[in-house]
């Protein structure tokens, strides 16, 4: 293999001279720039045999990418911001938890920072719009999106690298990391219409979140295909939540006080329904015996209820890991074509349902 004589650390008279480029890399080892930087930052969208050959060529070469010249020339600050758009409360849920734990744990081999932030109020909102637009980080995770949230086109416009979880509609644009919310929901009810259920409620979650119009649709879907009536968001038997315990609570009894002959629940979040278990409860009503009841999420607490709840597992953990990956992707690629993950739910059945 011939060298430009460029290429050499130290010239005859001992001056220092520049190292290979990345450009040099990518070429003699016949691929694209954006190759090179996915084998370098250690992404798993680069196929084995491409990346031996990356890492050959780096070896013969002896490239040694520089960190200080990368983030200048890139304007990378080896940081992303994981934003969350609730209450402090929030943090303690199980389910944000075990996203942060995911998210955690793909960037752990990196020499990326995790930026944790919390928007309560429109003044954090707006300082942080200003911290984004300045480009201080190198991409964004956003959870908990709403369909009215304005920072992912803020993100767009500033061309921004960003993953969501979640979606704000069935027309997200925005990179995403999803689980099947209705395939979900719909295995769910179809248990307890097994089970001979036939008055089966539910509690949604917020209906400005599409997740929460998606697990409806996977209720509503259930019951049309057995041959059941569904009734309108906030009429009959359902009831809306906001996917807290007390939600849940409020929801349960609103819905013992419409139909008080209600035989099975099926709320969209664990925390809801172990809030419907404790007005079951207070109603004097067993369950499973009176009222199956089944949750969302299969989180820490669907096992520590009394009885444990049947729920629909997602898979948070890793959701929060690949949000991490497709973002990390994102950055060394920013011509990459958007991504949009869906993983898939299982039902587990435990003693509620």
């Amino acid at each position: 293999m011939e060298h430009d004589s460029r290429e050499a650390t130290m010239t005859a008279n001992g001056r220092r001279m520049r190292g290979p480029t990345l450009e040099e890399v990518a070429s003699l080892a016949g691929v694209g720039r954006g190759t090179v930087s996915r084998v370098i930052n250690g992404s798993g969208r680069v196929s084995p045999k491409t990346k031996a050959a990356v890492e050959r060529v780096i070896a013969e070469l002896g490239y040694v990418p520089d960190r200080a010249a990368r983030a200048l020339a890139g304007h990378r600050n080896d940081a992303i911001a994981l934003v969350i758009p609730e209450s402090e409360s929030k943090l303690s849920e199980p389910y944000f938890s075990d996203i942060i734990r995911g998210v955690g744990a793909e960037l752990a081999e990196t020499d990326t920072q995790l930026l944790l932030t919390l928007i309560r109020t429109p003044k954090e909102r707006q300082r942080l719009a200003q911290f984004l637009t300045s480009h201080r980080v190198d991409g964004v995770l956003l959870v908990s999106v709403h369909e009215d949230d304005p920072l992912p086109d803020l993100l767009e416009r500033i061309e921004m690298p960003a993953v969501l979880n979640g979606r704000r509609s069935g027309r997200e644009r925005v990179s995403y990391v999803d689980s099947d919310n209705v395939g979900g929901a719909r295995a769910a009810v179809a248990h307890l219409v097994a089970r001979g259920r036939r008055t089966i409620a539910t509690i949604t979650g917020p209906g400005d979140m599409y997740v929460a119009s998606c697990r409806f649709q996977g209720y509503a879907d259930a019951l049309r295909e057995a041959g059941l009536p569904v009734d309108r968001p906030g009429h009959g038997l359902v009831a809306a939540g906001d996917f807290t315990e007390e939600s849940g609570t409020r929801a349960m009894r609103l819905l013992l006080e419409r139909r008080p002959e209600v035989d099975a629940v099926f709320a969209a979040s664990d925390l809801m329904a172990a809030g419907a278990l404790r007005a079951l409860r207070e109603a004097g009503r067993r369950v499973p015996d009176d009222v199956a009841l089944v949750g969302f999420d299969d989180s820490a607490v669907a096992r520590h209820t009394e009885p444990p709840l049947t729920s629909v597992r997602q898979p948070i953990h890793a959701m929060g890991s690949t949000m991490a990956r497709v973002l990390l992707d994102e950055i060394a690629d920013r011509s990459a074509a958007r991504r949009q993950v869906v993983l898939s739910t299982e039902l587990v059945v435990r003693e509620s349902a």
